[in-house]
């Protein structure tokens, strides 16, 4: 299995306009062969005061949303980015004044610690 993680710095006063866009989404990748499922993670940037011994809020920080969608394997992730169901949802491009810079994409792989064989000899 693999996560791909799209993370996205979205600009001051247009997280309500970024959050909306997606729960309007027309769910195209919802069916396409091999996906699992989609997270969507709301960035809560924080800080350790070591003065006081507590996390705070810093608004200073960029936060950035993270996309997540869930693969039965890469293959199946690169067949979505290949088909029209993927041309047409991401052709309504939000405007750029919506990001405060540039996204990042990652891909991981799944796995789980039967999977690392600890200690074998």
């Amino acid at each position: 299995m693999v996560v791909v993680t799209n993370r996205i710095p979205i600009a001051r006063g247009h997280e309500i306009d970024f959050e909306d866009r997606f729960k309007r989404r027309v769910h195209l990748v919802d069916r396409h062969p091999g996906f699992v499922r989609n997270e969507v993670h709301r960035p809560r940037p924080m800080k350790f005061e070591h003065e006081r011994g507590t996390w705070v809020e810093d608004p200073d920080a960029q936060g950035y949303y993270e996309v997540k969608t869930w693969w039965r394997s890469f293959a199946d992730f690169v067949a979505w980015t290949q088909s029209a169901d993927f041309a047409e949802a991401h052709s309504n491009r939000p405007p750029r004044e919506m990001f405060s810079g540039p996204n990042v994409l990652e891909v991981h792989e799944v796995f789980t610690s039967t999977d690392l064989d600890v200690g074998a000899k």
